[in-house]
């Protein structure tokens, strides 16, 4: 496949993505969602047990900005001692976007939080998008990336893969558990990250590996 090709493929996704985000928020602001969102609350809220919640709890500290600042300059630093400096700054594009963008959709939707589950104290922002998730996407995700196009074997690149996007979920799927978000709002900080990542993608400036 030329360059060409995979860019235009690339364009095509990046579209597709905020056509589907734009789709998911004026159903959310429209209170669409809000009979499916009730539903997937309450059907994950009766299966909790003690150890899924310590479970959980532990878990979605990993998208946390506080703890992901701290890994961010950890993975930076890497990334640019090792030389990998397109990787370096894909990571930081990456979260750069992240943050603006979480921060425009919440205060342009103002979406009020659920109530929290478990006696967790709701964080004081809007809720719409999960910003959990669109952190932890657009971290390990391009934390993923970074680290595959540096490995060769087929198998290894999948484990990367696999085994960010299953933290992804789980960080997406600690959120609704515990309440604090809606499945919606996390299915948004999901869509823009994607978008996001795939916008990004499309970089290729000077500074590439």
């Amino acid at each position: 496949m030329t360059k060409g090709r995979a860019s235009a493929k690339t364009i095509a996704c990046t579209l597709v993505l905020l056509a589907l985000l734009a789709c998911l928020a004026a159903a959310v602001a429209t209170g669409a969602t809000s009979d499916l969102d009730s539903l997937v609350r309450n059907g994950v809220h009766q299966g909790a047990s003690p150890a899924l919640t310590a479970l959980m709890s532990a878990l979605t500290h990993l998208g946390s900005m506080s703890v992901l600042a701290v890994l961010f300059v950890v993975a930076f630093a890497g990334f640019r001692m090792s030389g990998r400096r397109h990787s370096a700054t894909v990571l930081a594009w990456a979260m750069g976007g992240a943050i603006l963008l979480e921060n425009g959709l919440k205060y342009a939707f103002q979406r009020a939080r659920p109530e929290p589950f478990f006696g967790v104290v709701a964080p004081e922002t809007y809720s719409f998008p999960s910003g959990h998730a669109l952190f932890s996407a657009c971290f390990y995700g391009a934390i993923a990336w970074g680290l595959a196009v540096e490995v060769g074997s087929r198998p290894a690149r999948a484990a990367i893969w696999t085994g960010a996007i299953a933290l992804i979920a789980a960080i997406g799927f600690s959120r609704v558990y515990l309440g604090v978000h809606y499945p919606s709002d996390v299915l948004g900080g999901y869509l823009t990250a994607a978008f996001w990542i795939s916008a990004v993608s499309l970089w290729d400036g000077p500074g590439r590996d």
